[in-house]
């Protein structure tokens, strides 16, 4: 045996079977109880209370995420450092916030380590077919 258990096979088999630990144990105490603790919290909360309506409410709908507006930019045609200039003209013009400016000059960073890549192994290409050519 190689000391591998069997895929579904416990390595406790004997063991503590879920649900009767702790955790367990409250949550059954508590499950019978849910539907008046929630009755409850509904009429505190339609009472007026705060508390409990927030509570409800981050359990039933989701946080609502920020969202940016999309800012269209025209981009040179050209090298990567003449586009880089370009955004942050527009940064320093109004036209592009900073959190904007700073994702597109990333974005920009990223292409520019792809067209690293693409040019390096170009280069090894060309090499290994110039060192298989030779005798």
């Amino acid at each position: 045996m190689t000391g591998k258990w069997k895929p579904g096979q416990s390595g406790n088999p004997t063991g503590r079977t879920p649900g009767h630990g702790e955790v367990g144990k409250l949550r059954a105490a508590i499950a019978k109880h849910v539907p008046e603790i929630l009755e409850k919290q509904i009429e505190l909360a339609k009472g007026g209370d705060a508390q409990a309506a927030r509570l409800l409410l981050e359990r039933v709908l989701p946080p609502i995420k920020a969202t940016e507006q999309t800012t269209p930019m025209e981009l040179p045609d050209g090298s990567l450092t003449a586009q880089g200039r370009a955004v942050l003209l527009a940064l320093s013009g109004g036209e592009l916030a900073p959190a904007q400016a700073s994702q597109v000059l990333a974005a920009l960073a990223s292409l520019a380590k792809l067209i690293e890549t693409d040019d390096l192994a170009a280069r090894i290409a060309s090499l290994e077919e110039r060192n298989a050519q030779k005798p």
